[in-house]
């Protein structure tokens, strides 16, 4: 049958068509959907799990290929640090069924911290990574990569991009799916219990089976040279080669090489690919990978070409590349200047400045503002995270001084508690990432008598990537209902001795919760619970009496909801983006807001 996929849907469709038994993962974008994909096409044998990280992902996953089942394992670029633990391990152990883990890295960063590559990963836990230029690419790139897998027992990275990820293809799929049938785990402490001697030994075997999967690669039918040659080539790896490949459509004198196996580095291929060839430009995204690989290769081998890219300057290092700038990079290399004719856009008007903000009726708007309130005038940091309410740093709230990594407001609030204790130090941390990666924190501050006052801000979903489950929700990702993790219970069962529950948008009530904790000491915590307004929207609208507004235009000073307008006439409120929740409305001083009905 065909399916219109995203690259995502693609990728997870090659997953069930590969005989999967077993998809775990931690959503991230631009990997979210994966999973996803995967729980939509339920079938007897196949288990799915949102797991509570990528740590816990990966090692779900790796006991189901230590019992010759095929899983796969997915994250965005930043989880592949939460999962590194295990996957160093990992890649000395081996595994007996194919385990294929998606790590799909953001150029831009569009919607992550960092640019890291997948692929200096795979360098340095000296396992095969994958690098789809395509969805359609990616689909049939990943069955292959659970072979490999399989073949030479190792775990395998498969490093998709975002606009691989978020493309959209039609892809030619089988009826049905069914896990591939697997022996079960026998037990063998000699093989599956790591221990230094073992992993001597397994060092010594990963470097010579490297040499034989690089000796295969060469042969792999996704490196790839075309055009009929000259003595310039262009070398490209995932979604660069297609750009590559668009600009270049007219030109077949130009050798195009796609390489779309980065690790163990295809040198068999690459030799022949560079016969003749006296000067390279390589286009990649993200670090230097396969432009530091011929390098050294030209290096071996004494080879009199000239290779350009990131390192000389000819390819920027960060953000995406793109068709138009591949177009400009090799017109200028091949002397075509002419490679994309771009359209004429004189006297058009500039895109709208569009920056992220918190959705109109946004609970988190409320939390931030109740605490800024609740401790105006005294000194105090305020510690975030990774999540919507990262976007609590915008101005008016100005409410994020430090965002780090996922969990980290909890430890770093405990930081600067501890050289500033005359400051109040706010933890914000949302609900999923409370589960992911916030625990650990809450135990160190309570272990180590820090002076914090730790914000759970409870939407009851995992809102920034998709509005995924988790440990705090009724139901998983099997689809099937599930007591809800208790953060209040879990909370006082760390040790912390204060913990408080309020509807943040009961803004009187939420700001005497938080001066009740600021008089107090060592670690205390407040849940903001009120669920996300993208999943539970109430009833309702806001309206401004024109007749009693003062035009002081306090409402959109101080919490900037987008629904709110400023006019010639004073404020007015967007029907279409106001939910009705009320907080304007109580920040008013005249009074002249009202109409808003919160369920």
């Amino acid at each position: 049958m065909k399916e219109y996929v995203m690259g995502n849907g693609a990728i997870a469709l090659g997953a069930l068509a590969a005989g999967v038994s077993l998809a775990s993962g931690y959503p991230g974008t631009p990997s979210s959907e994966i999973i996803e994909t995967v729980a939509r096409y339920p079938h007897a044998g196949l288990h799915v799990e949102w797991s509570v990280n990528e740590k816990a992902a990966l090692e779900v996953a790796a006991a189901a290929a230590y019992s010759g089942a095929r899983a796969l394992v997915t994250m965005k670029q930043m989880g592949l640090n939460v999962a590194s633990d295990p996957l160093m391990a990992l890649a000395y152990i081996g595994v007996k069924g194919g385990l294929v883990i998606v790590s799909a890295d953001d150029p831009g960063p569009i919607s992550s911290q960092t640019e890291q590559d997948t692929r200096r990963f795979a360098g340095f836990c000296r396992i095969p990574v994958f690098d789809p230029a395509s969805p359609e690419e990616a689909f049939d790139m990943i069955q292959e990569a659970f072979d490999y897998s399989e073949r030479y027992r190792t775990p395998v990275l498969f490093r998709p991009t975002t606009r691989v990820c978020h493309a959209y293809a039609s892809i030619t799929v089988p009826d049905e799916f069914a896990p591939r049938p697997y022996e079960g785990f026998i037990r063998d402490p000699g093989c599956w219990v790591i221990f230094p001697r073992l992993s001597y030994v397994r060092h010594g075997i990963m470097e010579k089976r490297n040499q034989e999967i690089a000796k295969e690669f060469s042969g792999c039918r996704f490196n790839t040279v075309e055009g009929t040659g000259s003595e310039k080539a262009v070398f490209a790896s995932g979604v660069s080669y297609a750009y590559a490949r668009e600009c270049l459509k007219n030109h077949p004198e130009v050798r195009l090489v796609r390489i779309g196996t980065p690790f163990p580095f295809p040198e068999d291929f690459a030799l022949q690919a560079l016969s003749g060839v006296k000067e390279v430009m390589v286009l990649e995204e993200l670090s230097p990978f396969v432009e530091e690989q011929l390098l050294i290769l030209a290096g071996r081998h004494h080879l009199p070409v000239k290779i350009s890219g990131k390192l000389d300057g000819s390819v920027p290092h960060n953000g995406e590349n793109s068709v138009e700038l591949s177009a400009w990079i090799l017109g200028k290399f091949l002397d075509l200047p002419l490679l994309l004719k771009s359209a004429d856009l004189t006297g058009a008007p500039a895109l709208p400045i569009r920056p992220p903000v918190l959705c109109a009726g946004c609970p988190h708007r409320a939390s931030f503002y109740a605490v800024k309130r609740a401790v105006h005038g005294q000194k105090a940091f305020f510690c975030g995270d990774i999540g919507c309410y990262t976007l609590g740093n915008a101005q008016p709230l100005d409410m994020v001084d430090t965002c780090l990594c996922m969990g980290a407001g909890i430890t770093m609030a405990q930081g600067l508690a501890h050289l500033h204790p005359d400051a109040l130090c706010f933890a914000f941390v949302g609900d999923s990432t409370f589960f992911a990666s916030g625990m650990t924190g809450v135990v160190n501050a309570v272990h180590n008598e820090a002076d914090i006052i730790l914000c759970v801000l409870d939407n009851s979903t995992t809102a920034m990537t998709g509005h995924q489950p988790h440990p705090g929700t009724a139901r998983n990702m099997m689809g099937h209902p599930v007591e809800p993790v208790d953060i209040a219970r879990v909370l006082k069962g760390i040790g912390v001795q204060k913990v408080l529950t309020i509807d943040p948008l009961d803004l009187d009530a939420a700001i005497q919760a938080v001066r009740d904790c600021a008089k107090e000491k060592g670690v205390r915590a407040i849940i903001f619970k009120s669920p996300c307004i993208a999943l539970f929207r109430p009833t309702g609208k806001c309206t401004v009496n024109p007749d009693l507004c003062i035009s002081c235009k306090k409402c959109i000073r101080e919490i900037g909801c987008p629904a709110l307008i400023a006019s010639e006439g004073g404020v007015r409120i967007d029907p279409n983006l106001c939910t009705g929740c009320g907080l304007c409305a109580r920040i008013c001083p005249v009074g002249a807001i009202g109409g808003e009905k919160h369920e």
